[in-house]
Order: C-alpha cells, then structure tokens, then sequence
C-alpha cells in the first residue's frame, strides 16, 4: 500500500471491518428530525486498513520512545516501562470510585489510599516540607492550588493589604496567569547580565504589598539562582511567602530540598521529574507540598491513616477541591513506582546524570553556538542564535526546521523570552553519550550551513511528510469553507 495514501484513498465502496450480528430486539425507529441528509462521510475500509494507517501514521511522530526529544524546561525523557505495567495492574486501573456510599468507597480502595497517601508524604520529604497533596492536575494546575493557599494564609491573618505576587521576568508563562487567576497583581522581576534574579531589583520590590514571591530554581536559564536563600529571608523578613515552581526538580532532586532553601509551597511535575508520560499522550500531574504555616489549608478531603486503615479528613480551613477524588491517580502511581525502584540514591543519580549531560551538550557546543550566559549549566543548556540571524539571516525556527530532517526533534525555540533567538536544549538524564555526540553533530553540521548555505536551513524540512509552511499566510488567511 501506497505509504502516502490517506485513509480515504484507501476506502472502498462496501468495505467494512466488523460484520454486526443481526438485530435480536425490535429495531427502533430514527426520528426524521435526526437523520441525515447526505451519507455520513467516513472511508469504508477493513480492520486491517485501519490498524495499518494508524500504525503507519505513529511512525511519523516524533516522541520519546522513538526519538532524542530535548525540549529545554520540559523533560522529555524515557518513561520506564516496569511503572507502565504496576498502573496496568488490575487492582488499581479496575477501580471506579462511584460506588454506592462512602463506606464502601473506603472498603473497595484501601490499597489505592494507601498509595495516595504514602506519595504525598514521600514527595514531602523531597521537598523538605511537612505534607503533600495529589490533587492538582498538571503543573499550571499546581500552581494555581499553590497560589490559592497563599491567598487563604493571608486572609486567615487578616493580610488583605497583600495583593502582589513577584515573579522573574524568566518564569515559564504560566506563572503570572496563575498567580492572575487567584487574584493577585504581578510585579516582574528582572534578571541581571549573569541570568539569574537582579537581586536589588527585588529588595527594592519587596514591600508590604508582596503576597509571596513565585520562583524556577534552576531558572529557565538552565542557571541555578545563587541568592534564592537570602531572598527566601527577606521575603519571610516582609511577611511574604516562597513559591517553589518545580517544572525543573530533575535538576536538585535528592540533592537539595526546596524546603530548606526556605519555600513555602510548591508543585511538583510528575510527569516530568519522576518519570511518567509527558508528551505523546498525557496526562500530566501537579502535585504540591507545603510547610507548616500552610498544611491546614491544603484541598481536601485529604488521606488520613487511622490505625491500619486509612480514611478522608478535610480541615475545616482548607481551600476545597482542586479536581476530583485524587486528581490524576494513574499518573501519580507510575511515579510512585518510580521513586521506589530509584530509592534516594537512585534519585541523587537522576540530578546528577541530568547535570552531567547538559554540560557535555554546552561543552561540545559552545564554540559554533553562542551560549546566553557564561559558565557550567544545570540541567539544560541555553544558546542564542542571534549573531547567525545578524550575519546569515538563519533563525532559531530555521534550526529547528533542519533538526527535523536529521531525525531529532528540535529543542525549545524563542523561550524564555529574554532571549533572543534562543535554543533551549534539555537532554535529560536518561539519554546515552551516543545519542548526545549525534545531536551535537548534526548541530554543528547546521552551524556550518548556516555560515556557508544558509538557503538550505531556510528549505528545510526537506524529508518529512510536510515542508515547510507560509506560516503568516496560513494565519493570515484561513480556508474555512470546510468549517461551514
């Protein structure tokens, strides 16, 4: 079969894949209002056409089980197998939490309490905070339940005068519009020449109106903040609170705790730092953990163990839900498989290996791309391809573009916003030298191009089953006429 055929090039007329039994009750009448006028317009095709387009359609995309995948601030990283099959198995993915009363909610879901509530406190302690919570959803999500608690610590103390929420002019986009969303007024804290926090910049931000401060550390410069201790003081001097986001864990985790560093609250991403799916299908998960002043207002219900059960408490000045039951339940078992296969010598390696290969990307890459900020790196690597657009016109879009054709997913283009031109890359700990020496060739071989035949960047891709697009035009001037 042609590979480039569509599906309803593939359709013939008559052809179907399942040959239904014939009717055993009266057959009900279709009321005339809902009938169609024209056939439904779908390919008749056989099993076997489909499972072959959809396979061949898979073959195509580029993930983490089938290619280098080094979106910088995401962690793109293999996904083990082994917690795949515990969230398979039959005890725990049987489970519906709709039953008939609470009681036999309690009775029927023991084991997966248990796991909730082991999690929460296992992600604490990385944390180096009092309790955790599963509820929220995705990393936004977290924020979002991160912030709220923020919010009710001060109206419980009567701080209706704080309506401020600083956070870096670096931060992942998210953080404003979550700290927006709970009410709040941002102020932006710029960064200095070394990419990290401008910090009299922010003693001079730092006032009576600042709520809390929200903070990426390692930043989405891939640089860790030098000063994140002694602004913790200052904030906790003015009455504020610290907000961890954790999009970038994988960098400390089993290192150092955010709680010591002197974080109030903050999210984890599950499925980034602990190995769950994040891409080519979610969903994610945006676990939180907090200190004392906040455990009281953490979503409720929250897992309690009373003797050997374990049953739901909400305290009576929690914030309520965050999402239902225990938010992405499936997602936060994987991860806890994970930990536990990993134990803390095993996530200490995590940190480490994430580490050493972002280095060795900068190392190997340094001299034909421009690094954003000078010195060793955390967890991922930041360049600019600005001195090649000066010179050549050849853009970071431009480089994504001919990764593409050398069979690598591009890194991250155009974030964090500061700067220009960037190419954010992020191998990950779980990618071999091998892999690494691949992609840093192919780089350097673009980097050449870009110098010697910049119009061959700007064709690409070349190979893949889509060229490249007018993308002003295809926003500028939509074909609707199919939506109509």
């Amino acid at each position: 079969m042609d590979e480039m055929r569509t599906i309803f090039e593939c359709s013939v007329p008559g052809r179907q894949a399942v040959m239904p039994e014939p009717l055993d009750v009266p057959e009900a009448a279709l009321p005339e209002a809902l009938r169609r006028d024209t056939p439904l317009a779908l390919p008749e095709v056989s099993e076997l056409d489909v499972v072959r387009h959809f396979t061949r359609l898979s073959r195509r995309n580029f993930g983490v089980d089938s290619h280098f995948y080094p979106l910088g601030s995401c962690t793109m990283k293999y996904n083990p197998k082994v917690a795949e099959s515990v969230a398979a198995l039959p005890g725990f993915a049987g489970l519906h939490p709709h039953t008939a009363s609470v009681e036999a909610y309690l009775d029927t879901c023991q084991g997966a309490l248990a796991v909730v509530y082991k999690l929460e406190r296992r992600l604490a302690e990385i944390a180096g905070m009092a309790a955790g919570c599963l509820q929220p959803m995705a990393g936004a999500h977290g924020e979002l339940a991160g912030v709220l608690l923020i919010a009710a610590y001060h109206k419980a103390h009567g701080n209706n005068e704080r309506d401020v929420i600083l956070i870096p002019d670096s931060a992942h986009g998210t953080n404003p519009a979550s700290a927006a969303m709970a009410g709040f007024k941002v102020r932006t804290l710029p960064s200095d020449r070394r990419g990290v926090v401008d910090f009299d910049a922010f003693t001079s931000l730092m006032d009576g109106q600042v709520a809390g401060v929200m903070l990426t550390c390692p930043n989405t410069h891939g640089l860790f903040e030098p000063q994140v201790a002694e602004m913790s003081a200052l904030a906790h001097e003015h009455g504020a609170l610290m907000y961890y986001d954790g999009a970038n864990l994988n960098a400390i985790v089993g290192q150092c705790r955010p709680g010591v560093l002197g974080f109030d609250v903050m999210h984890f991403n599950l499925h980034k730092t602990f190995g769950t799916p994040h891409g080519m299908g979610g969903p994610g998960s945006g676990a939180i953990a907090v200190g004392e002043r906040l455990e009281a207002f953490l979503p409720g219900p929250r897992v309690v163990k009373q003797g050997d059960n374990y049953t739901l408490q909400t305290s009576e000045r929690s914030i309520g839900k965050m999402a239902p039951f225990f938010g992405s339940f499936l997602v936060a078992l994987r991860a806890y498989a994970y930990i536990l296969a990993l134990g803390d010598a095993g996530l200490k390696r995590v940190s480490e290996g994430a580490l050493l290969n972002a280095n060795y990307v900068l190392a190997r890459l340094k001299e034909a791309w421009k690094p954003a900020y000078e010195g060793f790196c955390m967890h991922e690597c930041l360049f600019t391809a600005g001195d090649k657009t000066a010179a050549h016109g050849v853009q970071a879009l431009d480089i994504a573009k001919a990764l593409l054709d050398r069979g690598f997913h591009a890194p991250t283009v155009y974030f964090p916003l500061t700067v220009k031109e960037g190419l954010m890359i992020e191998p990950t700990e779980t990618e071999s030298r091998q892999t690494l020496d691949a992609f840093c060739d192919a780089l350097l071989e673009i980097a050449r191009l870009a110098e010697e035949d910049p119009d061959a960047l700007f064709q690409a891709p070349t190979t893949m089953p889509v060229g490249r697009l007018d993308q002003a035009k295809a926003a500028k001037t939509l074909d609707c006429a199919d939506l109509a």
